[in-house]
């Protein structure tokens, strides 16, 4: 329940809550403070607690809730707090998720200044890693709703309306009409057959399809299994998304729409998904300009470019967000394309930022062996903070030239 602007968690419920998947043998609960000397890792995903009002909508539909169009109706949000889920499997490492809690690391993140509260699953003996990642999914999702319905009934700080209004109308003929284009996946990546990522699918065989911008913020994506700069909070609150929706309120611009794609293993995918995309954004969007992010390095930057150049082809306006992914600055980031007609180019962070850290008062883990890692670490590359070099262009540091 909420106390005022204070969150009040009962702890034996919500574990009991999320223990009723039988996938999960144990559930440790903890809260991270922002400010307080804290190292947390592996990470499987952050999230906005949220919770929709009964009779206007289904949370996260087609994944936890039941299938509908996200984006309509009413959402109670818990701004200022977090679901964080550890992630058993991995041991924390040079490129692994990560947070930080304090000092100079966490001032660099959207994630420093919020309230966490912290999920270590156990997860029952020799069940699969795919199972048990799949319990970690339904978890995020059902911690999330659970801390969100504490909203319900109560009345909220700040109300915010996003709405497209229509696309005919007579005061946005001038207006410029923008698009954004976002990759949601990169299938170079192994993909597990039940894994939930658009309306609770995993993607397999998608093309290009046009989503309203609402359907993002509102639980239609969530992050895969296996990401990197990229967590399901930033969908809830898309950076570039929002930014749009209020320049489009504000009369400045005319909000088009948006495409969801994904990064593809094979060239012919790539370059069917590259003029799809394009030809969504420009023939059914009706966009004159676009903006561009991709879903971790190497590949999804060439499938991001080949967009970009199909979109130029339509007389789109394109800029693409490129992050710095390879420790090598060789592979990983927009240097695997270069198109002339590509010049809106911008760098949204990446392994060239790190800092010398010591140790910390707590340490948050799934194992000892974990702990142990993230105790005697010394230094946290940019790539591993998350939230840093956040790919939906989240993140608190910019390039600059001096």
């Amino acid at each position: 329940g909420l106390d005022g602007s204070s969150l009040v968690v009962d702890k034996a419920a919500l574990t009991a809550h999320l223990l009723e998947d039988q996938r999960l043998i144990d559930v440790a609960v903890e809260i991270a403070p922002p400010g307080f000397p804290c190292r947390i890792g592996v990470v499987f995903d952050i999230l906005e607690p949220r919770a929709k009002e009964p009779g206007t909508g289904s949370d996260f539909p087609g994944l936890l809730g039941r299938m509908g169009v996200s984006g309509q109706g009413v959402t109670h949000v818990l701004s200022g707090s977090a679901v964080t889920v550890i992630d058993p499997i991995i041991t924390p490492g040079m490129n692994t998720k990560l947070l930080e809690m304090h000092g100079e690391p966490a001032s660099a993140t959207p994630y420093g200044g919020l309230w966490h509260l912290v999920i270590v699953p156990r997860a029952a003996e020799d069940l699969p890693d795919h199972s048990v990642r799949g319990a970690l999914r339904a978890a995020s999702v059902k911690a999330a709703v659970y801390l969100g319905q504490a909203g319900i009934g109560q009345p909220a700080r700040t109300t915010q309306v996003f709405d497209l209004g229509s696309p005919w109308a007579a005061d946005r003929e001038r207006l410029p009409k923008i698009a954004y284009i976002g990759q949601i996946l990169a299938h170079h990546r192994y993909m597990e057959s039940e894994e939930p990522i658009l309306y609770g699918s995993n993607t397999h065989g998608m093309v290009p399809v046009t989503l309203h911008p609402n359907e993002w913020l509102d639980g239609g994506v969530v992050s895969s299994y296996q990401n990197l700069g990229v967590e399901t909070y930033f969908y809830q609150n898309h950076p570039v998304i929002l930014e749009l929706l209020r320049r489009h309120q504000a009369g400045e611009l005319h909000f088009a729409g948006t495409v969801a794609t994904v990064s593809a293993a094979l060239e012919t995918d790539r370059n069917r998904n590259a003029v799809l995309a394009a030809h969504l954004a420009r023939n059914l969007l009706h966009a004159e300009g676009v903006i561009l992010t991709n879903y971790g390095g190497g590949a999804p930057h060439a499938d991001m470019g080949e967009t970009a150049r199909s979109c130029e082809e339509l007389e789109l306006s394109t800029t693409v967000l490129v992050s710095e992914m390879a420790r090598d600055r060789r592979a990983e980031s927009a240097m695997v394309f270069n198109y002339l007609e590509v010049d809106a180019v911008v760098c949204i962070g990446g392994s060239g930022t790190a800092w010398n850290v010591g140790p910390v008062e707590r340490v948050i883990a799934a194992s000892c062996e974990a702990a142990a890692v993230l105790e005697t670490m010394n230094r946290i590359e940019g790539t591993a903070l998350c939230g840093v070099a956040n790919q939906q262009g989240a993140s608190h540091i910019r390039a600059s030239v001096r």
